[in-house]
């Protein structure tokens, strides 16, 4: 971390650890930190960083508060936030001005440490490590100290050294939990009613997706993604995620963090039907509006991250059709296909470099859809000129289903009506 930190100028001080919230933080993880945590107390040490506690579920919170974890952070002046999605997604609220936040270095145990995932600020340079190393690295301070052969100053001006951490794989009472949060439907449903105030901006009943179909022609690129493209490129969390229950307000944040490959700008592109430029999500509702559909481009590794079904129901909500790329990550793969979605990637890689701003796509063997079987795409551009591109694509006989039905939950429901 220090060899980084130092060939990219980054701070060696640490602002945060964070342990949690669902990767690396289960019962052993927690227990293994807070072992860190208590030599600190006992050695008369003080934390020269913050450092957040996430547990990984309400039975692991339960257990580690009975068997005292817990309150081994707090005597260490830790942050205890709730099991649940918190700084690992980008929601707390660190920062006022993310995008004009200070440069900084962060440790944490979770795995995802790309560009503005942690709060939303492209300064913030987060390291990952194991939970009983980011509780060492909060305490000292710095990235450049190695628990195994450094020492810190206590107090009393004395130098010490931790040893190294203890923990149990399972809790040695047996795991315990009063509210698991989890409440048994009744047994029929069909008499209960879901009110939702028309009014809401957080909350909005789902409407069923009707399906693509087999006749795509004429549809519009929407974006062609250049570079890395995250789930967070795709539908960005933070703030943002105080819609998640409201797929049409959440959608107006579809791939605005995605850098366009024309003019390399996020959120600015084309529009084929007025030539005009805006905002994707503004430019898909007008290419929806007009009842063109639209497709999306990308690059190696589409969709990697979270496993964040809205950035597959956000492109389906406003309209894309297909999601063309040279790989995918497997989970968004999946989610787009439960979407009914047509997620495809180019035979030759090659061929991403075929598409242009104003391009037409035509999909020519649709009607055939089929496991194994490639499918065909005519690209139309600009000048009247044709391309002709070979597709491949992952879809088993199930999956071509969920498509034909137009989701996953649609031929759930049509096989349970």
């Amino acid at each position: 971390m220090t060899e980084k930190a130092k060939a990219n100028e980054w701070p060696i001080q640490v602002e945060w650890g964070l342990i949690g919230s669902c990767t690396n933080s289960s019962y052993e993880d927690l227990s293994r930190a807070s072992s860190i945590a208590q030599q600190a107390i006992d050695k008369g040490l003080k934390m020269k960083s913050e450092l957040g506690i996430n547990p990984g579920s309400e039975q692991v919170r339960y257990t580690a508060e009975r068997d005292g974890l817990l309150q081994i952070f707090e005597n260490l002046n830790a942050k205890l936030f709730t099991n649940a999605c918190g700084p690992c997604i980008g929601q707390w609220a660190r920062y006022s001005d993310p995008k004009n936040a200070p440069k900084n270095s962060i440790v944490h145990s979770f795995n995802r440490n790309f560009a503005k995932r942690a709060d939303g600020n492209p300064n913030t340079h987060a390291f990952v490590a194991s939970p009983e190393i980011t509780a060492a690295i909060a305490i000292a301070g710095r990235l450049d100290f190695n628990p195994m052969t450094d020492t810190l100053l206590n107090e009393n001006g004395e130098e010490v050294m931790f040893d190294e951490p203890t923990g149990w794989e399972l809790p040695p009472k047996g795991f315990e939990v009063e509210d698991a949060g989890y409440v048994e439907p009744i047994e029929d449903g069909t008499g209960v009613s879901v009110v939702v105030n028309e009014d809401s901006e957080r909350i909005q009943l789902l409407t069923p997706f009707e399906p693509i179909g087999s006749d795509i022609k004429g549809a519009k690129l929407l974006i062609k993604a250049f570079g890395k493209c995250t789930t967070d490129h795709i539908s960005m969390a933070g703030p943002w995620l105080r819609f998640r229950g409201h797929l049409d307000n959440i959608s107006n944040n579809c791939l605005i963090g995605a850098v366009n490959a024309f003019g390399k700008k996020t959120n600015f592109v084309k529009n084929q039907l007025n030539g005009e430029f805006g905002g994707v999500p503004d430019t898909a509702r007008a290419y929806k509006a007009a009842g063109v559909k639209t497709v999306v481009v990308g690059d190696h590794n589409y969709g990697e991250g979270s496993s964040r079904e809205h950035a597959a129901m956000e492109p389906r909500h406003l309209g894309v059709a297909a999601v063309i790329v040279k790989s995918f990550a497997r989970i968004h793969e999946t989610n787009l296909k439960k979407q009914g979605m047509l997620g495809l990637t180019f035979a030759n890689e090659s061929d991403y470099d075929l598409i242009q701003e104003d391009d037409t796509f035509n999909f020519l063997d649709l009607n055939a859809f089929a496991p194994d079987k490639p499918l065909t795409l005519e690209l139309v551009h600009a000048d009247g000129s044709k391309d002709v591109i070979t597709l491949n694509h992952t879809y088993n006989q199930a999956q071509i289903d969920w498509y034909n039905e137009g989701s996953a939950l649609n031929l759930i429901k049509k096989e349970n009506a």
